[in-house]
């Protein structure tokens, strides 16, 4: 029921307007707040945090005063954003406790409800993998191989090893798109990052 009630509002909050203009009302009612409040030293601490970043990109880059305004409104909402994501996140890590506990311990009787709603998701997360199972293969081998394995553990590598794998391709990504515009196009983006010198025009 509360599912079913919040999904509008959690549709309408996936949005991406919406959320930029969440950005901007926080950011303005930060601003807005007295200097000696708890909200004017997050402020002042942001506004700082931004100044030195756009001050570090100034080092590697040439900014003038038209670039200098939009990173600083650029910085600005990324980091209220990154800030707000991580709450969020948060939020949503003591929510999932919370249910767990309460299905765990059946407080207010709520395993049942719990519990079937969880199931309903799991069995139409697992539909699609059953579709294309094999009529030779059984239910119990097909699961153990790409779903529950006997031995309880997730058929998918460690969080770290998976942080450590898209942070590679992450690397490989820049480096390759850095590489391809400073042979490929006017803009020498490793001769402006580490020194390089520049391709000579043909």
């Amino acid at each position: 029921m509360i599912k079913l009630i919040s999904a509008p509002i959690r549709g309408l909050i996936r949005f991406p307007l919406v959320q930029f203009a969440i950005v901007i009302a926080i950011i303005l009612w930060l601003q807005a707040a007295d200097d000696k409040s708890i909200f004017g030293e997050i402020f002042a601490g942001l506004d700082k945090l931004v100044e030195s970043t756009v001050e570090m990109v100034s080092a590697i880059f040439t900014v003038k005063s038209f670039t200098r305004s939009w990173l600083t409104f650029g910085f600005m909402i990324a980091y209220v954003y990154l800030a707000g994501s991580f709450i969020l996140w948060l939020a949503r890590l003591l929510a999932i406790a919370a249910i767990d506990f309460a299905g765990r311990h059946n407080l207010f009787y709520l395993r049942s409800a719990i519990a079937r709603e969880r199931g309903i998701g799991a069995y139409r997360a697992w539909v699609p993998l059953e579709r294309i199972r094999p009529d030779h293969i059984s239910q119990r081998d097909w699961e153990e191989a790409f779903a529950w394995p006997a031995d309880n553990k997730p058929p998918y590598p460690p969080l770290g090893h998976r942080m450590l794998r898209a942070l590679l391709f992450y690397a490989a990504m820049i480096v390759i798109a850095a590489c391809l515009l400073q042979f490929l196009t006017p803009f020498p983006v490793l001769t402006w990052i580490f020194g390089w010198p520049a391709p000579k025009p043909s």
